[in-house]
């Protein structure tokens, strides 16, 4: 049975993995060590409130998980608060792609960033995933994928 679940302080080491197998996944060599600068990233945004990150375990084992970094950006005309979500680090393991678990993470991310009151969610996607969030109602724009929630 899958536990969905926060990530908190005590499972940095484990983000840190996770995000390096991501990486490995998307075709990226690891040509060097960047354990100490994402474990500092981890533990700063998870501190400041700036990083949700959901996990999906199978029997303790991560399989899956899900971010969401909130940034601020000068407002703009269609952004008045100028606050946007992105969501990152996105991963699903291959054995258990296809049973709609990502989506499942993008859905509770999205409410995450409902409750914060941010409007506007973007993304850069790999081909993989891209059908998924196009199917969850995010658009195309010149870089990334955006969904806004009004």
């Amino acid at each position: 049975m899958l536990t969905y679940r926060k990530a908190d302080p005590n499972d940095i080491g484990k983000l840190v993995e996770l995000r390096k197998i991501q990486l490995m996944d998307e075709g990226i060599e690891p040509t060097i060590d960047i354990d100490k600068e994402l474990s500092d990233f981890f533990e700063d945004k998870l501190r400041e409130g700036r990083l949700i990150q959901w996990l999906v375990e199978d029997d303790e084992v991560i399989v899956a998980s899900g971010a969401v970094i909130f940034y601020d950006f000068p407002p703009s005309f269609t952004n008045k608060s100028g606050k946007k979500a992105y969501i990152a680090n996105m991963y699903t393991n291959d054995q258990y792609r296809g049973q709609g678990i990502a989506t499942n993470l993008l859905s509770k991310l999205v409410e995450e960033v409902k409750s914060s009151g941010v409007s506007r969610i973007w993304l850069a996607a790999s081909e993989m995933g891209r059908p998924v969030y196009k199917k969850f109602g995010f658009t195309e724009t010149d870089e990334y994928l955006e969904l806004n929630i009004n």
